[in-house]
């Protein structure tokens, strides 16, 4: 998949999920699965979902542009009802993420391994400031900020719409994935949907390998 480069002029408007510039953005769509029953990580979950579906949401339509500091991610998929502000403990928020790896060799089925870090742009329907993640492994998954990963979601007519954005490079310590305008990529993307239960490990997700994502190198004449 590409991530089309958008002039600045036209970027301006980007965490709108209805902006103009993702009218002309390639969509590509992804199946998606449910995380496997085993690598639940307590006997707990595992015994808790025996026999039930994981991964409510089939396919999701994915998109990304970048102006040459930002890359943000569009996705779209089919929701029930749009669940936002759980009412009790036992219900739980929708939500989406897109994971890319920090280091070269990192998985994405174990979300990443010790010295392999992945890094999650994760959005949930309760809370638009969207998290910035990282993880090493099963379990570690842990917050880095919820400053530099923007996101914004609308729930219309059965589906969300959500784009989830970051600078391409950032000034941290933490083992987050660097960008660079012309360069590859791979990437993941994860949802989860609240009404059915669905929260931490339990979700949807494109699958066991990455995906390519390339994105544009900026145009000489802007430069």
């Amino acid at each position: 998949m590409r991530a089309h480069y958008v002039p600045p002029a036209q970027f301006e408007t980007f965490l709108d999920p209805e902006a103009a510039v993702w009218k002309e953005a390639g969509r590509e769509e992804l199946k998606l699965e449910g995380t496997p029953l085993g690598m639940q990580l307590t006997a707990h979950i595992r015994a808790a979902w025996a026999g039930r579906k994981i991964g409510s949401v089939a396919r999701a339509s994915v998109a990304a542009v970048h102006d040459g500091q930002v890359l943000a991610f569009r996705l779209e998929w089919s929701a029930a009802n749009g669940g936002r502000e759980p009412a009790d403990n036992h219900e739980f928020t929708d939500g989406a993420a897109v994971v890319l790896p920090s280091s070269a060799g990192a998985p994405i089925i174990t979300m990443g391994a010790p010295g392999m870090a992945v890094n999650a742009w994760y959005w949930r329907a309760d809370d638009e400031r969207a998290r910035h993640v990282v993880a090493e492994g099963l379990g570690s998954s842990r917050t880095v900020d919820v400053e530099l990963v923007r996101g914004r979601g609308t729930w219309k007519d059965g589906r969300w719409c959500v784009v989830i954005a970051r600078a391409l490079r950032v000034d941290t310590q933490e083992p987050i994935a660097q960008l660079e305008p012309g360069a590859e990529t791979g990437f993941g993307v994860a949802v989860w949907d609240g009404n059915h239960g669905e929260r931490a490990g339990i979700k949807a997700f494109s699958g066991p390998l990455w995906h390519e994502l390339q994105l544009d190198a900026v145009p000489e004449t802007t430069r």
